[in-house]
Order: structure tokens, then C-alpha cells, then sequence
């Protein structure tokens, strides 16, 4: 099933609205913003599918205007079933100057045999504030199917302006290569990565080891990349703590005001 989703965020006196939506089955945007008078839209992408079949084509495009604040999520864990064909997903932001994007989707599940590609392509302007993330787990674990996904590859890509400043490619095939391994998995399952890039995010790297204070069972490590920008990675055994700590991160990252420089 070929399926399409395109967003437009606006701004009406200086808070963040939905100003368009389109989308074909199986989805659909919901606008679930508690504090009217905060501005943040909050997003939920639903979907009446069980999860991503063989064949699927998705197409999605998220526009945001100049200095307005996105925190985007999905409604439940993504399940990528058995295939033949495979499936591939298209994903591209494009952001005006000063906007904030929060993109946290749910724990992703490869079934057996599971087939993914993913692109995501991000254009930033001056002054925007990306914070980006995922969580890939093993496969249905308790059915047995741990690490018996046949590929599982997203490359996302960040540009400031039309320049390539971050580039993050996942490429895994458990059948051809040893995913616990030395430099690999080393005896983990679940993995997860934040990329958060713009404004002030050097300053708070501080902050994230507090955001993870209290997790057990995990291994995380951070980084500084281009364009002043901090790269994440987790490991562990679950997936809810993985994706919570990304959560708690990703608060402490897009509190206050967003500053309009970048690093060179």
C-alpha cells in the first residue's frame, strides 16, 4: 500500500498551530496539545494498520514555519511484519528559521524475515533546534524471533540550509553480520540513538547523564558532532526504558529559548 502524510505547522499570535494535514489511510494526524497557551503543538501520527506489511510505500512531509515548536510522537509500537518485497518509508522536514522539532516514534519491532528501509532528510534554517531519535529492538523476543530480521537500514540525513552538516545510517543484517559481537551489540538487544542538533545543546550536554541517572541495565555513550551538534547511543534489554530515556533527554533539551547561533 502506497500511503501518504503531509503536516504544516503555522504560528497565530506567536503560539504553534496546525495550520494544514493530509493524509491517506492507514493514517492519521491527531492534534493532542493539553496547554493551549504554551508554544508547542504536540502531534500524534495514528495508524489502523497492525503495523508495517510487505510492499508498503509511506510518504511523509513535515513542514514547519519560521519559529514555531513541534513535538511529533506516535500512537503506539511500530511492528515491521515478515516480507518478501520489503518496505520503505520517506520522511522530509523541512523547518523555517527558529522552529523546534521533537520527533520521538514509539519502539520499532522487526517481525521475522522483516525487510526495512527508511530516509529521512532534515533542512534546518538559522536558529532551529532538532531533537531526533529511535529505538530498535531485537524482534518478538518471547516468539523467538530475536535478531531474525532479514534487514533493517534508516539514513537520515540533517542539512543547515542545503549543506549536509550530520548524516546517521543504521544498516543492520543480523543473517551476515555478528550483531553481538565486539563493537557490535556485546551481548545487548535494544538499541537507541538521539540526535540533537541547534541552538544550545553543546552547553546542555551535562544534562543528560542526569536525565539517565537511576536506569539499570544500559550502556550509553555521547558524542559532539558537526554543526554543534550531541549524538547519543544507548543499549539495553528493554525497550520501554530506552525510550523513556530519550523522553527524559529530549525534555531537557528543548526547554527555554533557542539559541539562533550554530557552532562552525
Amino acid at each position: 500500500m502506497r500511503s501518504e502524510v503531509a503536516v504544516r505547522v503555522g504560528l497565530r499570535d506567536g503560539i504553534s498551530y496546525l495550520a494544514s494535514s493530509y493524509f491517506t489511510p492507514p493514517f492519521k494526524v491527531a492534534d493532542v496539545t493539553e496547554d493551549r497557551q504554551v508554544n508547542e503543538l504536540r502531534l500524534m501520527l495514528m495508524c489502523s494498520s497492525p503495523g508495517v506489511l510487505d510492499g508498503d510505500r509511506t510518504f511523509m512531509r513535515v513542514e514547519l514555519d519560521a519559529h514555531t515548536k513541534l513535538r511529533l510522537g506516535t500512537q503506539s509500537y511500530q511492528r515491521l511484519f515478515r516480507m518478501e518485497e520489503g518496505a520503505e518509508q520517506v520522511m522530509e522536514v523541512r523547518m523555517g528559521e527558529g522552529a523546534c522539532l521533537t520527533w520521538l516514534p514509539h519502539p520499532c519491532v522487526p517481525h521475522a524475515r522483516a525487510d526495512y528501509r527508511g530516509t529521512n532528510r532534515i533542512f534546518m534554517k538559522a536558529g532551529c533546534r532538532l531533537v531526533w531519535g529511535e529505538v530498535l529492538t531485537c524482534g518478538r523476543r518471547l516468539n523467538g524471533e530475536e535478531f531474525l530480521y532479514a534487514s533493517y537500514h534508516v539514513r537520515t540525513e540533517v542539512f543547515i540550509g542545503e549543506e549536509l552538516a550530520l548524516l546517521e545510517n543504521v544498516f543492520l543484517q543480523p543473517a551476515l553480520m555478528p550483531v553481538q559481537a565486539l563493537g557490535q551489540m556485546e551481548g545487548f538487544t535494544h538499541q537507541a540513538s538521539l540526535l540533537c542538533i541547534g541552538g544550545d545543546v553543546l552547553e546542555r550536554k551535562g544534562e543528560v547523564e542526569p536525565a539517565l541517572s537511576g536506569l539499570e541495565g544500559m550502556r550509553y555513550g555521547v558524542s559532539e558532532g558537526p554543526a554543534g551538534s550531541l549524538v547519543v547511543r544507548m543499549l539495553g534489554s528493554k525497550a520501554e526504558p530506552l525510550y523513556e530515556a530519550l523522553q527524559a533527554i529530549a525534555q531537557r533539551m528543548t526547554t527555554g529559548p533557542i539559541n539562533t547561533t550554530y557552532a562552525k
